[in-house]
């Protein structure tokens, strides 16, 4: 494995960490038992990857030629139930020790989840925009490696592979997806993808990915902050 081989296979693993991490925790939210938080993060995770690989013609997909980012994702997905569930169990002992000394526990408590909730937004929006800028980035750089160069299909591959394991995962989940509703999600990967689309002829691969990732999570993370939508109807 050479050194631009090494470095996809890193980006790869961060951004299946990081999908992996928003998938167990929006199953966490939705109240989800061990067996649903696993299969959610995997979706996350390498749902966009076989949905690409399947365009593509490439069978069987990426995931069952390469299980480490499956099992990378279960990894996670386990650790992170588990640290969430021994919170749980604290935070509600907590609790119950400040009710028995006084009516301000309430308060308290109330106070500690509503920080718990505003951090959990926050860590969501990360996950999703590191995952999102890598998936799309590498996305590109599989149609490229099969001999794809037509820059229309490498873009929609690309943002198709950023956005296609959230997508699933709002479904299943049961939430809106963010790709049709939440802060220029969908078109941050399209600019990332283009990006690295028309990019790597002057670049180079390796940089032209890098850059790719880099617009689409800046544009995630200011569009978040600044809150930018796209015009929308309301009647």
């Amino acid at each position: 494995m050479d050194y631009s081989e090494l470095m996809i296979f890193v980006m790869e693993m961060i951004g299946t960490i990081a999908f992996a991490s928003s998938g167990t925790m929006l199953a966490v939210r939705k109240h989800m038992d061990l067996f649903g938080v696993c299969v959610l993060s995997v979706t996350t995770s390498v749902g966009g990857g076989v949905i690409r690989d399947l365009i593509l013609g490439f069978t069987p997909p990426n995931m069952f030629r390469k299980p480490v980012y499956t099992m990378v994702a279960l990894g996670v997905s386990i650790l992170l139930f588990l640290i969430m569930f021994l919170l749980q169990n604290y935070y509600k002992a907590e609790a119950a020790e400040e009710v028995l000394q006084d009516a301000i526990g309430d308060m308290r408590q109330n106070l500690v989840w509503g920080k718990v909730g505003a951090a959990y937004d926050k860590l969501m929006t990360m996950f999703d925009a590191v995952g999102l800028g890598i998936f799309t980035v590498t996305g590109v750089n599989t149609a490229r490696i099969l001999g794809y160069d037509q820059k229309f299909l490498l873009i929609f591959v690309g943002v198709l592979t950023g956005v296609g394991g959230g997508l699933l995962r709002d479904v299943m989940a049961q939430e809106k997806p963010y790709i049709l509703t939440k802060h220029i999600y969908a078109c941050a990967s399209i600019a990332g993808a283009f990006v690295c689309a028309y990019s790597g002829g002057r670049i180079g691969n390796l940089a032209s990915m890098m850059a790719g990732a880099a617009v689409v999570m800046v544009v995630r993370l200011l569009a978040m902050h600044y809150r930018w939508n796209l015009p929308r109807i309301k009647f």
